[in-house]
């Protein structure tokens, strides 16, 4: 965790963010059965030269079913060929119908690659975009997309690109999704819903170093979360508000719906001296390879008090940086920011693979995968890194893939926190305070496990009674 003031902000000469990621693909066979089950896609390009430097996928989005569709459950995928392995991508909105804040954009990878397609770009849209009423569509959704280095871009062998598609018609090359079943259009060959994955995983050994910890604990001062390897922070320092106080008191346990649940409470009243900020690490860094699980409740709005501090709430590992740009540093975050902040105007979950950083003059060379939405609420979050590639699942749909450049050379602790960027987006001197709740934290070195496997997992314990256990060696 940093607390630079614009932490993904990244210079020309690193290797940078790249945007990434989205739910896992899925795709019927037959865009014609489709379409009479709700919902079909127009398609028009507006740049179809060579050598351009941005792709402009336009779109019409019609209700064809006989039930008004909200557009917040909508999701298009426009499927295309990366100009090379770390080629990152940004998105823009230039002209919706709907309005351009209520239009969201996200790129992810293809689970199975094909000549014409490896990556795609998701577009969403906001609550604020309304709904179709049944034979009504979306208008124009001028959209385009574009390297991040804006080297000029090929699109003749992007699968949904159409050179002739100059005006609107009804395009099947891309996929349309209400409510996550699709209903148009046909992925890239070996990506649609009946294809299984290349290498169908296997129930890891029972036996394999893990760390489960149910959070089953009667204060902060309880003497089992030290004795289990936890510390709740009390130093001062970084990131956030400088001066703000880590307040130990402020990470309670309660019991709801028959678990234990940890909350982390951080509150200000608009001055750094009012700010407490909350945050439990594992004292010990032995953890590195492997997956990493826990169930997070994010929340949007304030415990008590007004709404609007930017806030960063969060589950990641981590190591210390031992020199400016130090190639052996590692990290990896899940951050959900519920009112903005980093240049963010609104709500956004971030996954941020980190190869290394420096703080002054700000440098940061990382991958990082993209929400624009609200994610208040209950969420399974898990992370697996193998010696491949890092992969970030939210509520068992793969959110990102961070490649082989990202991975770890030392191990990590594992940490949680909730904290303030600044006291810049609510200026009141009012007291209020938010809330972020832990349900279990798991670790198993060294194995990949899916998602249906950690709750396997998490549910072998939970009947067994057990409420915590470390079997993962010391680094």
């Amino acid at each position: 965790m940093r607390f630079a003031k614009n932490r993904l902000r990244a210079t020309a000469h690193t290797a940078v963010a790249v945007a990434m990621g989205a739910a896992a693909l899925t795709a019927l066979p037959s865009p014609a059965s489709a379409a009479a089950d709700g919902l079909s896609v127009q398609y028009r390009t507006s740049a179809t030269g060579s050598g351009a430097d941005q792709a402009e996928p336009w779109f019409k989005v019609k209700n064809t079913g006989t039930a008004t569709v909200q557009l917040s459950s909508v999701k298009v995928r426009y499927y295309f060929k990366a100009e090379s392995a770390g080629a990152s991508y940004r998105f823009a909105c230039s002209w919706a119908v709907t309005g351009c804040a209520n239009v969201t954009g996200t790129f992810g990878t293809l689970a199975n690659p094909t000549a014409t397609a490896d990556r795609y770009l998701e577009i969403g849209f906001t609550s604020g975009a309304g709904s179709l009423a049944p034979g009504a569509d979306t208008g124009d959704l001028q959209l385009r997309f574009y390297q991040s280095t804006w080297a000029s871009l090929n699109q003749s062998d992007d699968y949904s690109f159409g050179a002739s598609q100059t005006s609107y018609g009804d395009w099947s090359k891309v996929t349309a999704t209400l409510g996550g079943t699709t209903v148009w259009g046909q992925a890239p060959a070996g990506n649609g819903p009946t294809d299984p994955p290349t290498d169908p995983p296997t129930d890891p050994p029972a036996d394999a170093a893990t760390l489960f910890d149910d959070f089953n604990y009667s204060g902060h001062s309880d003497p089992r979360i030290s004795a289990n390897g936890w510390n709740v922070r009390s130093n001062s320092g970084g990131p956030g508000v400088p001066g703000a106080t880590w307040a130990p008191d402020k990470v309670t346990f309660a019991t709801t719906g028959g678990n234990s649940i940890m909350n982390l409470e951080t509150s200000t009243a608009g001055t750094a001296a009012s700010t407490k900020q909350t945050e439990i690490l594992t004292k010990a860094t032995k953890f590195k390879n492997g997956t990493y699980a826990a169930r997070v409740r994010f929340n949007d709005a304030p415990k008590y008090g007004p709404d609007g501090d930017r806030l960063v709430q969060t589950f990641f590992t981590i190591n210390d940086l031992k020199a400016p740009l130090a190639d052996d540093y590692s990290e990896y975050d899940f951050e959900y920011l519920p009112n903005g902040g980093w240049g963010e105007p609104s709500n956004i979950l971030y996954t941020t693979s980190w190869e290394t950083y420096q703080a002054e003059p700000w440098v940061a060379v990382n991958e990082h995968t993209e929400s624009r939405r609200s994610f208040s609420g209950w969420h399974d979050l898990v992370l697996t890194i193998d010696n491949n590639s890092i992969k970030y699942y939210i509520d068992g749909q793969l959110f990102g893939t961070h490649g082989s450049a990202y991975l770890p050379e030392r191990p990590m602790s594992i940490n949680f926190n909730q904290w303030l960027i600044d006291l810049a987006g609510q200026t009141s001197t009012t007291a209020r305070a938010y809330d972020q709740q832990v349900d279990y934290v798991l670790h198993v070195k060294d194995q990949v496990l899916t998602p249906a496997q950690v709750t396997t997992r998490l549910n072998a314990y939970r009947s067994a009674g057990t409420t915590f256990q470390d079997t993962v060696p010391g680094s």
